[in-house]
């Protein structure tokens, strides 16, 4: 399993009831998120990564108003300088997020109550999303004076399928709740409770999937981003070239076999020796 002590608490690992299920819980760890992403998506052990917050009631606020912008930096510098420097900070916090997108693992984001600015980033860059009934949404940096610029604009309106919904929300800054998160398609289900129920059917979730085959589950995430930025044709002759080496793994004869013998198949991790 994937060392994670090295980040004082900010990362669990829930081994148990789920095997193979990371449970990412944070505080404040946007820039740690790149790294421990990295690491987690070439460990074979972890099949699914659950992202959730250690926060009572917040999944995030959003935008920390009361911290020195990265606009206040480099003062001293011309416009042309400091203008780099804030490209190189946006760019590095757009690769953090996008991590979550790019692993191989499927990431399911479970959140709970305030869910404004940030989190509307990171869990579009998530493949699924749940949320407690207290959960209150809102794409909220017009608010503060600027245009969402870490995967939010990008992202959400292809989630919803909506461009007028997505724009709205967007332009006006408004807070949407769970109801409206699941009826416009952001969030798949909406659990009753809090914090600790959303976790639950998150991991419960994760744990349905990290039973699959992992090359199959690898796969499907892999070609479904693929299919999001392509024609259907172009996603066809995609998936006809992974498949023609995937089609060759040994998990759908033990599929098969498992299913005329009434059994749970057992699958080998994905970096397993032959």
């Amino acid at each position: 399993m994937v060392d994670v002590s090295q980040y004082n608490g900010k990362f669990h690992l829930a081994s148990e009831p789920a095997p193979h299920v990371l449970l990412l819980e944070f505080n404040r760890f946007w820039m740690e998120l790149e790294d421990i992403i990295n690491r987690v998506s070439g460990n074979s052990d972890i099949r699914v990564i659950v992202v959730g917050s250690r926060l009572a009631k917040f999944f995030t606020a959003g935008l920390d108003v009361t911290q020195p912008s990265v606009l206040a930096a480099g003062n001293d510098l011309d416009a042309a300088r400091r203008a780099l420097a804030i490209r190189g900070h946006l760019t590095h916090f757009q690769r953090a997020i996008s991590t979550l997108e790019l692993c191989t693992q499927p990431v399911i984001c479970a959140m709970h109550g305030f869910s404004l600015g940030l989190a509307i980033d990171l869990s579009s860059a998530c493949d699924i999303r749940l949320c407690s009934e207290d959960a209150k949404f809102g794409i909220m940096e017009v608010k503060v004076g600027l245009a969402a610029d870490i995967g939010t604009l990008q992202r959400f309106p292809k989630i919803v399928g909506s461009g007028s919904k997505a724009r709205e929300l967007a332009l006006t800054g408004r807070e949407f709740n769970a109801a409206e998160a699941k009826e416009i398609g952001f969030v798949s289900e909406v659990v009753p409770g809090s914090r600790k129920e959303v976790l639950e059917a998150a991991i419960k979730m994760a744990d349905v999937i990290a039973k699959n085959s992992p090359i199959a589950v690898v796969s499907t995430k892999h070609l479904m981003n693929h299919a999001r930025d392509h024609s259907v044709q172009e996603g066809l002759d995609y998936t006809a070239a992974w498949n023609q080496a995937m089609l060759q793994s040994e998990d759908t004869i033990a599929s098969m076999k498992a299913r005329l013998a009434k059994k749970t198949p057992v699958y080998k991790p994905i970096g397993a020796k032959l």
